[in-house]
């Protein structure tokens, strides 16, 4: 599986060129514009190496040339900046109510973000698979047409994933031993590009360390909001996936013993207390309905979002003992983990306003360390974070070192 890896270093072992390749590779995209000097001085290769894979890069298409500059000391330099025109990765998400599709060129930028609502929830996992090929297929259709070819794709799921790419579980979706990179692969009739699946939670973890405001972050917790909760882990600039890719499954941590009932058959688990489920029925009591459940809560978290703006004192306190809970979460991951921050996405970052200062108040309050260890307790800017962070996945091959062969 993909993750993010510390500053890549010129080496004597293995295959020297491709280690040597992405160091060259990922400092243009960090300090571009730079010159071929700039590399050679900041890295430490000798710069008829750096020239020579510069070339390749540029023949590659994966950099190119802007012009002179004039600023600086001696004969004026060429600089150069990422190029990767001709190509594009896919992030896909599933999530509880809806389905998401993100492209994104090499440098980052968003080519297409697509959202479809989907009640995977309430669907058999064939007829989700279904779906998300249709999706996936559109997307590489749009992406196609603009004269790029696809890098690979990532797909996100609220639930375990094991090396292989199948989820042996994912209780918010009533999923078990769903084969979903073996699926999709096979609708898509063996494409040429790689299809990896992580979870939502590790993927917009990666979206945050490249993308969000704590980009660059080595140690950084991103926890997901919907249906369920969980706990993607940047540590020493790594993901950090356990020794079966199980790490950061928290939705299930027990909070409370005498809590509200979880679908895992628990009580007072991180999900029955904070997930957006959860907030809706202790917020809009009115909304519960065994004969008709839900199956997309946007209007709900939209109304919720407006009844607090308004000073509602009902929402307002339910937010507050949501913040509380949440901040729980965050003091033990704070004290196993000690990150530099804890950003909460998707609907946490959306009710962030009213839930962040009771949170960090019950993160200060409980975790061991003075001042939290220095971890800080914020929300997410990006949208459909889990989907770009499958995106962003998608590139590690070519970052890695190894561009896409020529056409």
């Amino acid at each position: 599986m993909i993750s993010i890896h510390n500053e890549p270093q010129p080496t004597d072992l293995g295959d020297v060129r491709v280690a040597n390749r992405a160091v060259v590779l990922r400092h243009v995209r960090l300090h571009a514009p730079c010159s071929r000097a700039d590399i050679a001085a900041r890295t430490g290769l000798n710069k008829a190496t750096v020239s020579s894979l510069v070339s390749e890069l540029i023949d590659q298409r994966l950099v190119r040339e802007t012009g002179l500059t004039e600023n600086r000391v001696g004969r004026p330099a060429t600089m150069l900046v990422l190029d990767g025109e001709p190509y594009a990765a896919l992030g896909l998400q599933i999530s509880a109510d809806e389905l998401v599709a993100v492209a994104i060129d090499l440098g980052g930028n968003r080519l297409l973000t697509w959202r479809r609502a989907f009640a995977a929830a309430a669907a058999p996992p064939t007829e989700t698979m279904r779906a998300l090929a249709a999706l996936t297929r559109r997307a590489i259709g749009r992406v196609s047409a603009q004269g790029r070819t696809v890098l690979g794709l990532t797909v996100g799921v609220p639930g375990l994933v094991d090396p292989t790419g199948a989820v042996p579980l994912a209780t918010a979706l009533g999923w078990r031993d769903v084969p979903v990179a073996a699926d999709l692969r096979a609708a898509l009739r063996q494409p040429s590009f790689a299809v990896g699946v992580d979870t939502v939670a590790n993927l917009a973890a990666l979206a945050e360390q490249r993308h969000g405001t704590y980009a660059g972050s080595t140690d950084l917790v991103h926890l997901t909001g919907g249906i369920t909760v969980g706990a993607g882990i940047i540590a020493a600039g790594r993901l950090l996936r356990g020794g079966r890719g199980f790490a950061g499954e928290i939705s299930h941590l027990c909070l409370d013993p005498t809590g509200p009932p979880c679908r895992c058959g628990r009580r007072g688990c991180l999900t029955a207390l904070v997930g957006l489920p959860a907030v809706v029925r202790r917020l809009l009591p009115d909304t519960a309905d065994d004969d008709n459940p839900l199956t997309d809560y946007l209007p709900e978290l939209t109304r919720i979002v407006a009844l607090a703006r308004q000073g509602d004192p009902t929402v307002l306190g339910g937010l507050a003992e949501t913040g509380r809970q949440v901040g729980r979460g965050a003091a033990i991951l704070a004290d196993l983990l000690n990150p530099q921050v804890v950003v909460l996405g998707d609907h946490l970052a959306t009710l962030a306003p009213w839930l962040l200062p009771a949170a960090r108040s019950e993160l200060a309050a409980r975790s061991h360390a003075p001042h939290a260890g220095g971890c800080q307790l914020d929300a997410s800017t990006l949208t459909t974070a889990a989907a770009l962070g499958g995106a962003t996945a998608a590139l590690a091959t070519v970052e890695a070192g190894r561009p896409p062969a020529l056409t």
